[in-house]
């Protein structure tokens, strides 16, 4: 569950980053600026992630190990 819990947490992390970069550079990067629904809303969709994401691997990490 440790591990399960830091990929997730790693991969929210990661687009939660690649999405905000790509709203200050216009890079196209993150899965988040592809959904249709979230159109408007990118940025807090962004940092929901980055948050999400935190939040996944302090889980992880003070869960028991195992």
């Amino acid at each position: 569950m440790k591990k399960l819990l830091e990929i997730l947490g790693f991969i929210a992390l990661l687009q939660g980053a690649a999405s905000l970069v790509n709203e200050f550079t216009g890079w196209n990067l993150g899965v988040v600026r592809r959904l249709d629904f979230l159109e408007g809303f990118e940025l807090y969709a962004d940092i929901t992630l980055l948050v999400l994401g935190i939040a996944l691997l302090s889980a992880a990490e003070s869960g028991k190990s195992g």
